[in-house]
């Protein structure tokens, strides 16, 4: 596993590169071709198409895990592999869609870039965080098995909302883990895709532009993201849902004024969004940081012109790749803090339900579906490439394979046949208590500054009401 690398004097921009922090018109295109003895047409060499052909595959496979009607579907679940783990032409562009004042350019997905696919950029290592020892491919595969089989993906049951599980599962196992374990680690190793040789034959840009490049491609930003506030591009994300002036969002979008929006340069997606999503607030700065940081990667590298990166310049570039993969990790941090306080709040509507005896069934759904969004980002958090450690084996331990359910019961284990296993868990406040904890946890490890959903306030009347430091816990 990789430690990040974290130091000051690599942020300073150093007089060798010439770098400069990027200002509020700086976009990410246009940078020259600087490929020694190309000759061809291309001007630019800036190319990410296959990360946005794998955001569009992603949304497209979110939304589609919602669309069983409760009976096993074979064709939807050959639709949703599709989606994860082919590579067939033709297939369309599911999610986003046109909305309102939004259009979109494109239609289908190799429009963007030709026969990508999902799963086999997914993190290949064994997921502690679920059972039976899979890999991060066969967690997905599994998912989308169940999801083919569930009622608008949804799981009454068991407790499990599967377009939730899968989306910031894929988050983390796809996107962050190709940023920080992979284009922003390994391939910045002098000997790794150096800068005086194509990245493959052929190639008309050079191994550390493309590879910089594509861990841009993964986090999702705008290419004009520098020019857009935090709100802006949030609500751009949202389609203009979000918006008390859709059309005027919209032309926020629509950077190159075509009136349509482009889905490779001028869309918002996955991390990119809850950066966004927490920056509003006016707590934190993830987007910018993580977006100049890149921007600053690609200056320095273009001003290299072709030549093989010097130490000294490949420890800046790896100063910004520090700057990006601890502020990624903050952004999942700060989602695993958010939706747990999600899921406390539910518990407690919950339970105020069951009390007097109502019908539960709206606030079970609202509980499941935050439920798996902790869960899916608690999952993400791990598989960037760092140990945890402790801090991963407490957080597993907090959330638990599925949530408590109404009936006291929990999925605890999968049989060898797919089958959930459940045995009974702790009481409602026992669980309660251990969300506030997964929220106290991201405060001491990561620092978490947004704290969207903060529940802290309440931790010490409910230790207080269980016993103390002997309620019921498993951390």
């Amino acid at each position: 596993m990789k430690t990040y690398l974290v130091g000051a004097v690599f942020l300073a921009t150093t007089a060798l590169s010439g770098t400069a922090i990027a200002g509020s018109g700086d976009n990410y295109s246009g940078f020259p071709v600087t490929l020694k003895g190309y000759s061809g047409a291309k001007t630019t060499s800036v190319a990410y198409t296959g990360q946005i052909a794998r955001h569009l595959l992603h949304e497209s496979l979110k939304k589609l895990a919602g669309k069983g009607n409760g009976q096993p579907n074979e064709a939807l679940k050959n639709q949703m592999l599709a989606y994860y783990s082919g590579k067939d032409a033709g297939r369309d562009i599911v999610a986003p869609a046109s909305k309102g004042a939004f259009v979109f350019k494109q239609s289908k997905v190799d429009e963007i870039s030709k026969k990508k696919e999902l799963a086999g950029k997914t993190y290949k290592g064994t997921i502690s965080s679920w059972p039976n020892a899979m890999t991060g491919p066969e967690v997905v595969k599994f998912w989308i098995e169940k999801a083919s089989s569930a009622n608008k993906g949804y799981d009454a049951v068991n407790g499990y909302n599967y377009p939730q599980l899968i989306s910031k599962f894929i988050m983390g196992a796809v996107f962050y883990n190709q940023i920080a374990d992979n284009y922003l680690d390994e391939k910045l190793n002098a000997d790794t895709k150096p800068n005086n040789k194509p990245y493959k034959k052929g190639a008309y840009y050079t191994g550390k532009e493309h590879s910089w490049d594509e861990g841009f491609g993964y986090f999702g930003a705008a290419a004009h993201t520098a020019s857009l506030t935090a709100k802006q591009s949030y609500e751009i994300a949202k389609l203009g849902s979000k918006s008390k002036d859709p059309k005027a969002t919209m032309m926020l979008a629509d950077h190159n004024k075509d009136g349509k929006i482009d889905y490779y340069s001028e869309m918002t997606y996955a991390l990119a969004y809850y950066a966004s999503s927490y920056d509003k607030g006016g707590k934190t700065n993830y987007l910018q940081t993580i977006n100049t940081a890149f921007l600053d990667g690609r200056k320095l590298i273009a001003i290299a012109n072709g030549e093989a990166l010097t130490d000294v310049q490949r420890d800046e570039l790896k100063g910004y790749a520090a700057t990006v993969k601890s502020n990624l990790e903050m952004v999942l941090a700060e989602s695993v803090f958010k939706y747990a306080g999600s899921v406390y709040k539910d518990i407690q509507a919950l339970k105020a339900v069951m009390e007097a005896n109502g019908d539960e069934a709206k606030t079970l759904k609202k509980y499941v579906k935050h439920w798996g969004e902790l869960k899916g980002f608690a999952m993400a958090l791990q598989v960037g490439g760092k140990d945890l450690g402790e801090t991963a084996t407490r957080l597993n331990r907090m959330i638990g394979v599925g949530p408590l359910m109404p009936n006291s019961s929990q999925v605890v284990d999968i049989d060898k046949n797919g089958n959930y296993v459940k045995d009974q868990g702790s009481g409602y406040d026992e669980y309660a208590l251990h969300m506030l904890k997964v929220q106290k946890l991201m405060v001491e490890k990561f620092g978490v500054k947004a704290r969207n959903n903060d529940q802290l306030a309440s931790i010490k009347d409910l230790t207080d009401k269980l016993g103390g430091s002997n309620s019921a816990e498993n951390d």
